[in-house]
């Protein structure tokens, strides 16, 4: 069984017991989570889709925060003596599927 999840303005396929790095999450460390955006979930052999599934949710334990690996932003043009050096690193929050509820 698994569930397709909006969370960050983003997709993410999901089953029970997966870790998924996700954008940054308010909750603290150790909190039960909720997400209710659920887009698609499999049973017994089908496919319920909605936007969202009707009574649906995933339910979630939050294992921690972070960041991602540095990400460089140069920008360059050419013959103009124009360079911009940036660096970024995206927040994340990790968290552990526990159930899937239809």
């Amino acid at each position: 069984m698994y569930a397709v999840i909006e969370t960050g303005g983003k997709q993410y396929k999901v089953q029970e017991g997966d870790v998924v790095f996700i954008e940054k999450l308010s909750a603290s460390e150790g909190d039960e989570y909720t997400f209710d955006k659920v887009l698609a979930v499999s049973k017994d052999g089908g496919l319920l889709t909605g936007n969202p599934v009707e009574g649906a949710s995933v339910s979630a334990k939050v294992l921690g925060h972070g960041k991602d690996k540095k990400i460089i932003v140069f920008k360059y043009k050419p013959k103009k003596g124009y360079r911009r050096k940036q660096g970024h690193r995206q927040p994340y929050t990790k968290v552990q599927i526990e159930k899937i509820n239809v």
